[in-house]
């Protein structure tokens, strides 16, 4: 997921409020904004007519070679809320993590490995059989053309985070226009997707492009910049690490949006496919990847407060 890793790299820049029962509304607020993507592939697969089979009752054929090498091996890059790995430990948490651990060990019945590595050689290795399962990569139509991927198990857009205290900030943001004004600064991180996004669409207000994360939210910080755009993902973390005064707006209809799904080599066939993705339906459905999410967030912004 190439938006993310960033995200890890800037954990120390946060590290200034802690969480209190004062702001939980604000950031369940936007934890159900990121869980409607969640919900929204549930409601497509009910719309399609799709049948979610039981997971015992998977095929047994499928992902046959993970089933006689009797482990199922899951590329990791840190990429919060959906993969996080706990330094002291190693052990791995997120809603991606939780469901390749699921689907190996409740599923194809088999041991789970963690493979460790970074987003620049996550396709690499699993065109190489390094590992089986590439977790919480963006799917693009590049990328499409070489590996596999799963149905969605959530979408990523770029939104805006912003200190809701800034005198210079519209006390409501109805549309991109709002935000949209001269005196307006908004910091992005160079070159990325969010900086794709968000030009076409700024006319008037400055767009402050910065060479990492670390930078963009400094700036919104020492109030440098009036707003951050980057991933939602990445905001979501940021704002539950600053309740006290961040805020996000979410862009409608949404900019940059993208399905974040598992990875996979192109050798995997349909069948194998079907499994996967009916596993996936599944747990959208029960709620499994809100509440692994949920907990993520909640750890995340805990860590960078300590």
């Amino acid at each position: 997921m190439s938006a993310l890793p960033h995200l890890t790299e800037s954990m120390t820049i946060m590290k200034t409020t802690h969480i209190t029962a004062v702001h939980r509304a604000a950031i369940a607020k936007t934890l159900r904004s990121l869980f409607k993507s969640f919900f929204a592939v549930a409601c497509v697969a009910v719309s399609t007519g799709s049948v979610i089979a039981p997971a015992h009752a998977a095929d047994s054929s499928a992902f046959e070679s993970v089933r006689k090498a009797g482990e199922l091996r899951c590329g990791a890059a840190l990429a919060p809320p959906f993969v996080v790995r706990d330094p002291k430990t190693g052990a791995y948490t997120g809603a991606f993590s939780d469901l390749c651990r699921k689907f190996g060990e409740d599923v194809l019945k088999v041991k789970v490995k963690f493979v460790d590595t970074t987003w620049d050689s996550m396709i690499a290795g699993l065109q190489t059989d390094k590992w089986d399962l590439a977790m919480a990569i963006n799917r693009t139509p590049v990328r499409e053309q070489v590996i596999s991927f799963s149905t969605a198990v959530v979408r990523n857009e770029t939104n805006f985070v912003y200190n809701r205290t800034d005198p210079k900030v519209p006390k409501q943001i109805r549309s991109v226009a709002d935000i949209d004004k001269p005196g307006l600064v908004i910091a992005v991180v160079q070159g990325t997707t969010d900086d794709k996004a968000i030009s076409p669409a700024l006319k008037q207000a400055q767009i402050l492009r910065l060479p990492d994360a670390d930078s963009t939210r400094l700036a919104l910080i020492s109030h440098r910049a009036n707003f951050l755009a980057d991933q939602s993902d990445a905001n979501l973390i940021f704002q539950a690490a600053h309740p006290d005064w961040a805020e996000i707006y979410h862009v409608q209809p949404p900019f940059n949006l993208q399905d974040v799904a598992f990875g996979l080599n192109k050798t995997y066939t349909d069948a194998d496919l079907k499994v996967l993705n009916q596993f996936i339906e599944q747990q959208t459905k029960s709620g499994f990847i809100k509440t692994s999410v949920d907990a993520a967030v909640k750890q995340a912004a805990q860590s960078v407060n300590q």
